[in-house]
């Protein structure tokens, strides 16, 4: 099967600037208390089902898994680009990362305990988004959690240049009531959402969502 180009491009971009992205959000996390607080309650909601591995779709240069790792859940991570992949597993070599996409999730059916994307489902077409939802669900124990965040909208911003590099990424920044329904349609039912407004520096509000299989 032919790759789809967003899926190219978005690989290509992050391979390119991953070292740069890496030293401008470095310990970003530390920094966004409303993050913090939804990743805890996620993390919670996790422990008390009794499965807590989890995987980091998603997951750039391992920040959320690092943090998510100090909330007690066993995770892994997965990325699109070997470049992220890479410098995760240098920066937190007690954690697990592999190359992957969220499009062809090569997990066991019903095997986690949680799913976190966290700013990851923000390069994947309208179209494509049911289906990487459904596989989230495939990949969940019934009862399992996912959690999402992502910048809220209703917009699409492509760029061609990012950290001084030539990229070709697109943005789609979407409602949480949007992204609520598309869950809801792929079998989860939505147990949490939230939205805080733009912080020094971001040009959007941020939407956050849980939920569960």
């Amino acid at each position: 099967m032919t790759e789809p180009d967003f899926l190219r491009d978005t690989r290509s971009s992050y391979d390119t600037i991953a070292t740069a992205y890496d030293e401008q959000f470095a310990g970003w996390i530390d920094r966004k208390p409303v993050d913090r607080a939804v990743l805890s309650l996620f993390a919670e909601l996790v422990r008390a089902k009794g499965n807590i591995e989890v995987v980091d779709v998603g997951s750039g240069p391992g920040y959320i898994a690092r943090h998510l790792k100090s909330l007690g859940l066993d995770v892994f991570g997965i990325d699109l680009s070997r470049e992220m992949v890479e410098l995760a597993r240098r920066r937190y070599p007690d954690i697990r990362f592999e190359e992957g996409s969220m499009t062809a999730l090569d997990l066991p059916e019903g095997g986690l305990g949680g799913i976190c994307a966290w700013y990851s489902t923000i390069h994947v077409p309208l179209d494509l988004l049911p289906g990487v939802f459904a596989g989230f669900r495939r990949a969940l124990v019934p009862g399992g959690h996912l959690a999402l965040g992502f910048q809220s909208g209703d917009e699409i911003t492509h760029y061609d240049e990012g950290f001084g590099h030539a990229v070709s990424l697109d943005f789609y920044r979407r409602s949480p009531d949007l992204v609520a329904g598309l869950l809801t349609d792929a079998g989860f039912e939505v147990y949490a959402r939230a939205e805080r407004e733009a912080d020094a520096g971001e040009k959007t509000r941020h939407g956050y969502l849980i939920a569960r299989s």
